[in-house]
């Protein structure tokens, strides 16, 4: 064999080796490329505390109502409640009453339902009384319909208005 013939096969060689390096880097390129689309067109998944929000405590202050969601089967305040009722005694002013009123959800047990509701209310009451509220300033009021509506979340509260 020539030296010539031995310096073509080996650049044969080289060049596929070259050939086979450029094809895989294409493929690894167009293969990152595909699964970076499809993983931003579907939406990540949600984690397990997220799914979980619907039965933890939480405060919403609307329309001058400060509203407090409990858990199910809890009558614990959420964390930020005295923050929120601050609110309402700052603005309660002579004459008025703070109103606490507690709804349950319609799941299980009517009587414990409403119970638990009343253990709500009387729960924001006593956050109220250690914020230095009167206890004539306080008003607990069953609704009529102590029943709340919307989603079970919505439906466990305690609403407390200057009224």
């Amino acid at each position: 064999m020539t030296t010539n013939a031995l310096f073509d096969e080996n650049e044969g060689v080289a060049l596929r080796l070259v050939g086979i390096i450029v094809a895989l880097v294409v493929a690894l390129v167009i293969g990152f490329g595909v699964h970076k689309s499809r993983s931003m067109a579907k939406p990540a998944p949600q984690p397990a505390a997220v799914l979980v929000e619907e039965d933890v405590a939480a405060i919403l202050v609307e329309n001058g109502v400060v509203k407090f969601f409990f858990a199910s089967a809890s009558a614990e305040l959420a964390g930020g409640a005295n923050e929120a009722l601050v609110q309402l005694t700052q603005a309660l002013a002579e004459g008025k009453t703070l109103v606490v009123s507690g709804y349950h959800d319609a799941s299980g047990d009517a009587a414990l339902n409403a119970e638990l509701a009343k253990q709500r209310a009387l729960a924001v009451r006593e956050a109220l009384l250690s914020l230095g509220v009167a206890e004539g300033r306080i008003e607990l009021s069953k609704p009529e319909l102590a029943t709340g509506s919307g989603s079970p979340r919505q439906a466990r509260r305690v609403e407390v208005l200057l009224r």
